[in-house]
């Protein structure tokens, strides 16, 4: 009888440390992976022509060319290179084009 009572509490007692381990992987690994993954995400959208970046493999240049998929990096007054938008790994400096307006 001690036994039959006791059942229904033992099953929360067991699945309660799974649920609370589940929280807290949620908040400290899967949720700040997510926000760091919008910012690359929204960094990476914003890239354009002049903009100072830096690759995976170290590699810094400014932007010369950008399409949907690949960039074109300057990398010195001769050398120009190739890669995909998801090697850029930062960016540097931004461009600083100012658009002057005529007057008239």
């Amino acid at each position: 009888m001690w036994l039959a009572e006791g059942g229904g509490s033992s099953i929360w007692g067991m699945i309660l440390p799974f649920v609370l381990m589940f929280a807290i992987f949620y908040f400290l690994l899967i949720r700040p992976q997510q926000r760091k993954s919008r910012e690359r995400g929204s960094m990476l959208s914003a890239l354009k022509k002049g903009d100072k970046v830096t690759t995976i493999g170290g590699l810094h240049g400014t932007i010369d060319t950008i399409t949907d998929d690949t960039i074109v990096l300057k990398v010195n007054d001769v050398s120009k290179l190739t890669f995909d938008r998801s090697a850029i790994n930062n960016v540097t400096a931004r461009s600083t084009e100012v658009k002057s307006e005529s007057e008239s």
